[in-house]
């Protein structure tokens, strides 16, 4: 067994009154069919999703026909402080009907009954190889051991099971899909398979189909009922496949199809398309801490205890690291849809906030690490969705704002709904979730510098841009301010003494529509696409407020140094000019981030970090403040706290953000890449004392090896893809070397060191430079 391996000693109880046992279960995916795996001996569950189904269809009208009657009511009451009299009428005039998008929803469930005694089992274990992406059961029940795997293929667009057991005739099941109430046919569609099929509800809702089919068997298949029947056999395959009307086929058809290929092709041709096909980006990169290697034997759930009883357990953070990106390929992928609150996992017809895009801070973090650790593929669900936004928030800028331009709330759904969603004050109307997606285009480009794909997705950008041209004002100071607005999702206290939520100016709008100006400038110097709107833009960011320090040392939330409501709130989002953004750097401004400092440990000090998704938005600030022992200790904290058996963070309940963020929190403590500079190792905890990182991706196409032991830089490697000049910064004294990649170089790299521990590297062409420390500081 690898490192890279969850295990454990036992089954997950099938238990539907015991739903938090899904918290235990396995999961597969191939980006847009998933299942839970939960590894039973008698019997076998796996809970099954498809990215595509969700509840009702598109078409809605849910903008309010009074918003833009209300909007300029509602900025003359905040502007007079007259908070509840605004909330009042922002509550009435400016929500959307139904208050509610559409909502993702599960596929229901495969049951497999192995018909076996209860006789008691041994020798029981069960994985997820994460460098494969296959879940695996073994065990013994007298003298017959069973074993079997399954897999989520993209190639092949099935769930693949493959069961064998070491005594002929032994194998026997009865396998059934079950939905609850939520299914209109199932039944037999051949001697071996069988459907489920249902319209799922709303105006206009996709219809959708599961499908199972046993194959290469030497046993008896037959249909009892609406039951797939193996008896007397010592091994078979299942497949399975799910698909809704959402792309325009027709999902019975579609089934029956991709099961008849798939079926033709044998077990092993199936597990091996898969594996190769998916170690084509999991293979791409590694994270191993070293330590404590005694622990890696242990079951999973062991050491997760462990953790949380106060141990250290070097092995197990880089385990979470790469089920991060374990997850991350299998549950978006170019062709799929983008990662919904739960990734694609949900057992529930109604999840949790609907299973949606919630995008004032938890789809943005399922990106985040996407980049850095080399799944640059994996964000084009992500601008997909953006581009199927794009006409709803035209009309809804349009109809609520009376601007041009679009914008979007803070959800949307697979349709790109950007109406507001909920009636919830402290989140509900604030125009800037479309905005803050759109700074990914731009992140992808610096990542990749890719212009063909900023040619594409310009036009966001630019329409993103257009709409806070026209929907900013100026406030009694003169600056340019967005409202009504949130700071999402926390609640301010008024000098009136009056608690408030809709405001004036909250400073993470500004932080954001900055980035968005500024990636739009620049895209358009790239695209020489320079228009009337660019002077604007330019115009506009020098009169827009800037990050501003209040009466505890702290980074303002608001326009003005209001109270918190909730000091230990779990949104951090006034600090987004640290972190996602890097508009406050540790070189250019250190005043600022003193005062992030100040913000972070008083949030800290109130409870703060009391969630999954907040703690790894945490880990990453502390990187970015170059404190790698408070880093350390909030991943340390998080896997304590907010982490159930089978890894997945739990808000809780399941969200997959917080698995996202600490991914990419973890990449910023080891590499960070801003304003022409790649800092090595800038926030490495001290009992991270040694390990390596590879293929770690940074901004301008390089990809990067890093090394260290004794908390010491010793080794690292770039590749770098073109001729450039750029600045590394190391924490310890080295030397520089390089090697051309193209073959026509006719000069080495040049290097220069501008100060302790800076050095400038210039290159020709492209280039494998090695970095090696020179002195070990004590």
């Amino acid at each position: 067994m690898n490192k890279n391996c969850l295990y454990y000693q036992k089954p997950v109880p099938a238990d539907p009154n015991q739903p938090e046992q899904w918290n235990n279960a396995l999961p597969i995916g191939n980006g847009a069919l998933g299942a839970m795996v939960y590894g039973g001996v008698e019997t076998e569950r796996l809970q099954l999703n498809e990215d595509t189904l969700w509840h009702g269809g598109a078409g809605r009208d849910r903008v309010s026909k009074d918003a833009l009657t209300c909007l300029p009511v509602i900025r003359k009451l905040l502007a007079e402080g007259k908070i509840r009299e605004a909330q009042r009428l922002t509550k009435l005039g400016m929500m959307g009907g139904p208050e509610h998008q559409r909502n993702y929803t599960t596929a229901g469930d495969l049951l497999i009954d192995f018909e076996m005694d209860k006789s008691e089992h041994e020798a029981y274990s069960r994985t997820l190889d994460l460098e494969e992406a296959i879940a695996s059961i073994h065990y013994k029940c007298g003298k017959t051991s069973f074993s079997r795997e399954v897999f989520s293929s993209a190639v092949h667009k099935i769930i693949a099971m493959r069961i064998v057991c070491d005594q002929p005739g032994e194998l026997h099941l009865a396998a059934l899909f079950d939905r609850w109430v939520y299914q209109d046919e199932n039944r037999a569609a051949a001697p071996d398979t069988i459907v489920m099929q249902s319209l799922e509800g709303g105006k206009d809702g996709v219809g959708f189909c599961a499908a199972l089919k046993i194959c290469e068997t030497d046993g008896e298949v037959f249909v009892l009922g609406n039951h797939l029947i193996l008896e007397k056999a010592s091994g078979a395959t299942l497949l399975l496949t799910v698909r809704t009307s959402f792309y325009g086929d027709d999902p019975m058809e579609w089934c029956m199809k991709t099961l008849d290929e798939a079926s033709a092709l044998p077990y092993s041709e199936l597990k091996k398309a898969h594996t190769e096909e998916y170690r084509g980006y999991f293979d791409r990169m590694s994270f191993a801490l070293t330590g404590d290697e005694e622990y890696s034997a242990l079951p999973t759930d062991v050491r997760l205890s462990n953790v949380k009883n106060g141990m250290f357990d070097p092995g197990l953070v880089s385990l979470y690291y790469n089920f991060g990106r374990y997850l991350l390929i299998s549950c978006s992928r170019p062709g799929t849809q983008a990662a919904n609150l739960q990734g694609i996992w949900n057992k529930d017809f109604i999840p949790p906030w609907g299973g949606k895009y919630t995008i004032n801070i938890n789809t943005e973090m399922n990106y985040w690490p996407a980049e850095s650790s080399n799944l640059s593929e994996c964000t084009q669900p992500l601008f997909d969705l953006l581009m199927r936004m794009l006409p709803n928030g035209r009309k809804v800028a349009q109809e609520m704002y009376g601007c041009k331009g679009f914008t979007a709330h803070h959800n949307t759904d697979i349709y790109g709904d950007c109406a507001p969603q909920d009636l919830y004050l402290p989140a509900t109307v604030w125009p800037m979730g479309a905005a803050w997606l759109c700074t990914h285009i731009w992140e992808h480009y610096l990542f990749t510098e890719d212009l063909d794909f900023l040619r594409q997705y310009y036009v966001l950008l630019y329409e993103s841009s257009l709409f806070f041209t026209e929907y900013m004002f100026l406030n009694e100071q003169g600056q340019l301010v967005t409202g009504p607005s949130v700071s999402p999702e926390n609640t301010y206290i008024h000098p009136s003494g009056e608690r408030g939520t809709v405001c004036i100016g909250p400073s993470m709008d500004s932080q954001i529509i900055t980035d968005v100006f500024h990636a739009c400038i620049q895209a358009a110097s790239l695209l020489n696409a320079e228009d009337d709107l660019i002077p604007v833009l330019r115009d506009m960011l020098t009169r827009m407020p800037k990050p501003s320090v209040g009466r505890y040392g702290q980074l303002m939330e608001w326009a003005q140094d209001y109270e918190e409501a909730e000091p230990g709130h779990r949104h951090i989002s006034h600090l987004y000019s640290i972190y996602p953004s890097a508009q406050v750097t540790f070189e250019k401004d250190p005043a600022l981030l003193q005062a992030a400092r100040v913000t972070l440990e008083r949030r800290l000090a109130n409870g703060g970090g009391h969630t999954g998704w907040s703690r790894a938005w945490i880990i990453a600030m502390w990187a970015r403040l170059r404190d790698g022992d408070k880093a350390g200790q909030n991943v340390q904290a998080l896997l304590a706290k907010s982490t159930s058996d089978n890894l997945f963070d739990m808000h809780p309940p399941f969200q997959i953000d917080g698995n996202f963020g600490a991914t990419a929190g973890i990449t910023e403590m080891l590499l960070q890449s801003h304003d022409g500079v790649i800092t090595f190792l800038p926030a490495l905890p001290s009992d991270w004392s040694e390990g390596s990182i590879r293929g770690i991706k940074a901004r301008g196409r390089k990809t990067i090896a890093i090394e260290w032991k004794e908390n010491l830089l010793t080794l690292a490697e770039i590749r770098n893809e073109k001729s450039e000049s750029f600045i590394v910064s190391t924490p310890v004294r080295v030397s520089i070397t390089g090697t051309c990649l193209t073959g026509d170089c006719k000069e080495d790299i040049l290097t220069e060191e501008l100060s302790d521990k800076r050095y400038r590297i210039t290159t020709k062409a492209a280039s494998l430079i090695q970095i090696r420390a020179t002195e070990m500081d004590n």
